[in-house]
């Protein structure tokens, strides 16, 4: 999968767990398309983002949360 997306069409989200202190906290963001979810890294957010496929995503989030 292509992880090339136009970037102005994706709604960026953290999670409510990450906290509040963008200095301290490790946490990336997420983003859904159609088929696929987008993660990137919150303090560099330019770097680049990874792209899934949404039944990849799906098992990641079914495994952490046992």
């Amino acid at each position: 999968m292509s992880a090339t997306t136009p970037e102005a069409s994706l709604n960026w989200f953290t999670s409510s767990y990450s906290g509040n202190n963008q200095d301290t906290t490790e946490c990336v963001e997420v983003a859904f398309a159609a088929s696929a979810a987008f993660i990137r890294d919150s303090k560099a957010p330019d770097s680049g983002h990874l792209g899934v496929r949404g039944a990849a995503w799906m098992a990641l989030i079914r495994q952490q949360k046992g």
